[in-house]
């Protein structure tokens, strides 16, 4: 019995195991592995499918899918056959023509397919399109003259109808160039279309041209590679040569060489720099700088064409002889605030009690606040004491303001500054400046010092206020004196224009005067002979005009009475 059930229990399992898998076979589902290490290589509007597979690869194939997610979906999108990756055999495929939406997130998965059996499907691979495309290789065309190559570049998918790169101005071209024979590379900036120079006549040189994009930090593939043989070069006495450019705190000056021994004039001409990248031919773009027309000295003031803030440019010369020929020179390119060079500042110290103050001006001036703004400069002090001993420390101070003073001075010692100004943005650092020095007071006669000043100053002070008294008390006398005269004039004048022809002799309000009596019998007859119109004379009379007296009363009595008495007799 017992064997029995266990036979009939072996019965079961093995019926049950046979169930699973026809019923795993009906659902169309077998042990395929499911791929792995899915990646995707894009350059330019190019994308190609990757992936490992790790099960047995008999007769299988591989089948994959894509969702694409519009910003603009509110629901999830529904998955879609990947074109041009159903039914492959190897573990890659090109789906090119399947992505056109290149700004927008994709999602990815692929399954191994055996007949009728199908693998699980593979974890997800999620991408945006731009962002994991790489820049193609340019395309390149070299010609030899003059000892020179030029060379003209095509930017990537330039004859695509879809395009990864809708600005081709955004390109910038780096060119590795090296010498067949040696082997050492060197690499440089490049326009689309420019001209390599410095080059040995008669040598095989071989480039490759790079596309970047530098404001999104993308760098594409390099080209293939040419070679180009130059030619010997013939020098032209007559084109300008060195063409150099001096720039000083903003101001631009270019300047060039020539050895052209008879009659010739000069014409500088420039291009924006956004131009030559912006166009295949730009030779009808290049203009005349004002002032720097048909000249015959070898300098010309660019400051009417340089703007500080803006973008490059590029500079050249023309050269004209008396028969009309003409030849060009290199271009030159400057960028205003690379190319330009920061002056050294200026300095003013002061000292007080303790503390030395340094003033200083930015380079270019107080005026000049375009350069300030877009160098914004740091400043480096040094300070030291100028004594005979030559082993004196040095010491430095780091500002960014342009007022800054120094502490711990020794009393009766000569301290020398001089400043650099610099600037982090462009790495770019001026000369130091002038050296300026100035002494402290002695220590242990400060204090005197500063009670001679302080009493000196009081001194001062009080002469100068006794002065100023001393003559306001003078032109107060002098006002009162005119206007409010200390003397009164006589009753008797006061009213006589008032009661002349009533009593002339007796005042109105008589004053404590002692009596007299004249007796003249003249009188009557002279008082009434007086011409009234002579009433200045009492009006310029004293105040005792009329009034006499003690003693000049006495005197003139005893006459009168003596004249009296002889008129009696």
């Amino acid at each position: 019995m017992a064997e029995a059930a266990c036979a009939s229990g072996r019965l079961a399992a093995v019926l049950l195991c046979v169930l699973v898998v026809v019923s795993r076979c009906c659902a169309g589902q077998t042990n395929l592995k499911s791929p792995q290490d899915i990646q995707v290589y894009a350059v330019n509007t190019n994308f190609t499918l990757m992936w490992n597979y790790t099960g047995d690869g008999t007769n299988v194939t591989f089948s994959a899918q894509y969702q694409c997610f519009d910003d603009l979906q509110t629901s999830e999108p529904e998955w879609k056959e990947l074109s041009g990756c159903q039914n492959v055999s190897h573990t890659e495929c090109d789906f090119s023509s399947a992505i056109t939406a290149y700004y927008d997130t994709h999602h990815i998965r692929i399954r191994a397919e055996r007949r009728e059996a199908k693998s699980p499907w593979s974890s997800i691979f999620e991408m945006i399109p731009y962002e994991i495309a790489q820049i193609g290789p340019p395309e390149i065309a070299l010609q030899s003259i003059n000892g020179a190559i030029k060379i003209n570049i095509s930017p990537p998918e330039a004859n695509q109808v879809r395009k990864m790169w809708l600005i081709s101005v955004f390109f910038k071209y780096n060119v590795v160039i090296w010498d067949n024979s040696s082997n050492v590379e060197k690499v440089r900036s490049i326009l689309p279309i420019d001209v390599i120079n410095d080059l040995a006549p008669e040598t095989t040189y071989c480039l490759k041209v790079q596309a970047t994009v530098p404001l999104e930090y993308k760098e594409g593939l390099f080209s293939p590679i040419h070679c180009i043989k130059t030619t010997r070069k013939v020098n032209d006495l007559l084109c300008p040569t060195n063409v150099r450019v001096f720039a000083l705190n903003m101001k631009f000056y270019l300047l060039w060489d020539n050895h052209y021994n008879e009659h010739v004039t000069y014409t500088v001409q420039y291009l924006t720099g956004y131009l030559k990248n912006l166009y295949d031919d730009y030779s009808s773009k290049w203009q005349k700088v004002s002032g720097c027309e048909n000249i015959t000295s070898m300098k010309c003031n660019l400051s009417s064409v340089i703007k500080p803030t803006s973008a490059s440019y590029y500079f050249r010369v023309q050269a004209m002889n008396e028969y009309n020929k003409s030849c060009l020179s290199k271009d030159v390119e400057v960028d205003p605030p690379v190319t330009n060079e920061i002056g050294p500042p200026d300095v003013k110290v002061d000292i007080s009690d303790v503390l030395l103050h340094i003033k200083i001006t930015p380079p270019g001036g107080p005026g000049n606040k375009i350069m300030s703004d877009l160098y914004d400069f740091s400043y480096q002090i040094l300070y030291w004491k100028n004594s005979s001993d030559n082993e004196e420390e040095v010491k430095m101070k780091e500002t960014k303001q342009t007022i800054a003073t120094v502490s711990d001075l020794a009393p009766s010692t000569l301290y020398c500054v001089k400043v650099q100004a610099f600037s982090e943005a462009y790495n770019k650092s001026s000369d130091f400046s002038r050296e300026e020095c100035i002494g402290t007071a002695g220590g242990k006669h400060l204090p005197l010092i500063i009670l001679a000043t302080f009493a000196g100053a009081l001194t001062v002070v009080l002469i100068v206020a006794s002065l100023v008294i001393f003559f306001l008390y003078q032109v107060y006398n002098k006002i009162k004196y005119m206007f409010f005269p200390s003397c009164q004039t006589p009753l008797n004048i006061e009213g006589f224009g008032a009661q002349l022809f009533n009593s002339p002799f007796v005042p109105t309000v008589e004053e404590p005067v002692e009596i007299c009596y004249i007796i003249e019998s003249r009188i009557t007859e002279e008082v009434n002979q007086i011409d009234f119109k002579d009433n200045k004379h009492f009006k310029q009379s004293s105040r005792d005009s009329g009034n006499y007296s003690y003693d000049d009363n006495t005197s003139q009595s005893k006459g009168s009475e003596e004249t009296l008495g002889n008129d009696i007799l």
